[in-house]
């Protein structure tokens, strides 16, 4: 067997398990210093290393104690993940095997918080993070509580208790764990952070370790009010965590899901009719707030810090839509759970199948079709659907730690196309992109003399059945942005409106995620075709004063920074600009012909094929 490290783990792992003999570190480090890729994870379950480095997808190879500590806590998990899909499939023999073999490594290295951790970390044991932890042990928790409740009895049980026999050495090792997630939950409900997305899976791991140990001893589960029902415990943080609208607090996509995914795993044998009305009320709320942002054709936009596209993102989207399904069930969210297994391929290990009795009773009335304009007030964000474009446009808090600077930005996909997506974040390891991905200059929203907006908060100003106003001025000194974004009859009006207190040198910022051809017309608007995934959309682009469109090559969206796209930047020098962007899916109703603005900046008139045209305001 190989020596037990409290570093990077050996070159051999133990052959018996190949699960790694070390304690992990973080796994935000697991990026390429060079091209803020994240790392290919070579063989997790391998319990080794990847030789000559883990490799960058553009072909570096990358070999630190920090990656290869990053690389230790994929591998944990990994294999958490594995035992867990052992247990619901009824390998006993082996998951047991692998448990055990857990509890033993437990005991020798995690006895005590993680001294190499960083100091702004919540220090786990087996993991720098204890929210590392919690989501590993959440795992072993469900493993062992599946076994517990099989039918089958346990190889070499006893008369008096058949099928528990083998659980037995589990039951220190998994109050261990219970005591660490109450431990570190302590220190964040002291410090005020109740609300953190912390709580949530400390939660979780407590509700699951504690309760498997409950079912390895055959005793009564003691810990509902610790847990649960408590002033710390998941109904506590849900109602500190999330808005009257539905969103958690942060505002981020992968975050929402993250907390969404940890309340639903600790509900574990509950009966969605016999939730608290306020607590049913909240868990509909987070899966309507999905549901409204998500695409016809599945995307589920990566708003503020997350992953814009990963793996192991797409088996827990699977695994938080297979549990929305059993509790607050949703048709617009089918599609994002077809789109996850499209994207994972043969990495679908299936689990999420195997989840169909978690609840004790039936799920909750399915919730309603979002309808064409959805405002969340609390996360600022409103959901625009006109003819084949789906427009989010952001205006709401910063939401701390994971916002991003980009108050006004304006969001565009296709049912499958990620024609102007928020490109979403990159393992926070890597500084300098994670600042890029943070910045106001990666994201389609204004600009004003080339600085970066402040980290602030907009506000809506108005909104009806097709259209939505939010406005900002504290994003910089002395200017007052409004954007108005309408649903035509068969197209998208975008008015964005800058008034600044002098001349000042203002862009409207467009990030494509797909190809676009720009085209300076001699007279009349700029034109933009935008490339989709068998969609194609078409874009008119002018302003009330002159501008020059700048178009350059930017970083994509976060999953390859290197994947470079066309940036393009409406500016000019004024005091005030009035810049309209009209949209139209291909082949939804008559073209679009022309587009042109009012002289006094306040009426835009569409011109279409048929000869009709529509005239809209540019503000309230």
């Amino acid at each position: 067997m190989a020596a037990l490290t409290d570093g990077a783990p050996s070159p051999q792992a133990a052959p018996e398990t190949a699960i790694p003999r070390a304690r992990g570190a973080w796994w935000h480090a697991y990026v390429c210093p060079a091209h803020g890729i994240e790392l290919d994870h070579g063989a997790p379950l391998g319990g080794r290393f990847p030789d000559g480095g883990a490799r960058c997808p553009r072909g570096c190879r990358v070999d630190t104690e920090a990656v290869r500590g990053a690389w230790t806590v994929l591998s944990h998990q990994a294999w958490a993940r594995r035992i867990r899909l052992l247990a619901h499939r009824g390998e006993r023999t082996e998951a047991v095997r692998l448990l055990v073999s857990y509890a033993g490594l437990y005991a020798a290295l995690a006895g005590q918080e993680h001294d190499a951790a960083q100091e702004w970390m919540l220090r786990g044991r087996l993991f720098h993070q204890a929210l590392t932890d919690a989501i590993w042990a959440v795992n072993i928790g469900h493993a062992v509580r599946t076994l517990a409740e099989r039918p089958e009895a346990a190889p070499h049980g006893t008369a008096q208790d058949p099928a528990h026999a083998d659980l037995a050495p589990l039951v220190p090792f998994l109050d261990e764990l219970e005591a660490a997630a109450l431990a570190a939950r302590t220190v964040l409900v002291d410090r005020g952070d109740l609300a953190s997305n912390y709580t949530a899976w400390l939660n979780a791991a407590g509700t699951a370790t504690s309760r498997a140990a409950a079912a390895a001893r055959g005793t009564r589960w003691a810990g509902r009010e610790r847990w649960i029902t408590g002033p710390a415990g998941l109904y506590a943080h849900l109602r500190a965590a999330v808005g009257d609208d539905g969103w958690e607090w942060e505002g981020s996509t992968y975050y929402h899901g993250f907390v969404h995914r940890a309340a639903l795993l600790t509900l574990r044998g509950t009966a969605p009719a016999e939730l608290p009305a306020d607590i049913a009320g909240i868990l509909a709320g987070m899966t309507d707030a999905l549901a409204a942002i998500a695409t016809e054709g599945g995307i589920l936009p990566a708003l503020h810090d997350g992953p814009y596209l990963r793996d192991p993102l797409a088996l827990e989207w699977l695994e938080l839509l297979a549990l929305v399904a059993g509790s607050t069930p949703s048709a617009r969210l089918e599609a994002a759970a077809a789109r996850a297994r499209a994207e994972l391929g043969p990495a679908d290990d299936g689990l999420d199948r195997l989840l169909g009795t978690w609840f004790t009773g039936p799920p909750l009335p399915p919730r309603p079709a979002p309808g064409a304009v959805t405002v969340f007030r609390d996360a600022g964000y409103a959901v625009v659907a006109a003819h084949g474009v789906h427009a989010l446009l952001d205006f709401g808090p910063h939401g701390g730690s994971h916002g991003h600077r980009d108050k006004l930005a304006l969001y565009l996909y296709g049912a499958a196309s990620p024609w102007q997506p928020d490109p979403g974040q990159v393992p926070y390891g890597n500084e300098a992109f994670r600042e890029h991905y943070t910045s106001t200059a990666a994201h389609p929203a204004f600009r004003v003399d080339g600085a970066e907006q402040r980290a602030c908060a907009g506000r809506l100003r108005s909104a009806d059945a097709t259209s939505v106003t939010a406005e900002v001025d504290t994003a910089y000194d002395g200017v007052h942005a409004v954007r108005r974004i309408e649903a035509g009859r068969c197209h998208l009006v975008d008015v964005l409106t800058v008034t600044a207190d002098r001349p000042r040198r203002i862009a409207a910022q467009l990030r494509p995620g797909t190809a676009v051809d720009v085209q300076v017309q001699a007279e009349g608007p700029v034109r933009t075709v935008w490339h989709g995934d068998a969609e194609t959309l078409y874009g008119w682009h002018l302003a009330s004063v002159p501008v020059t469109p700048f178009t350059r090559p930017g970083p994509g969206a976060a999953d390859d920074p290197q994947h470079a796209r066309s940036w393009v930047d409406f500016t000019t020098e004024s005091d005030t600009a009035v810049f309209v962007s009209v949209y139209q899916s291909a082949d939804r109703g008559p073209g679009v012909v022309d587009v042109g603005l009012a002289p006094d900046g306040r009426t835009v008139e569409v011109e279409f094929a048929d000869g009709t045209r529509s005239t809209h305001r540019t503000e309230d």
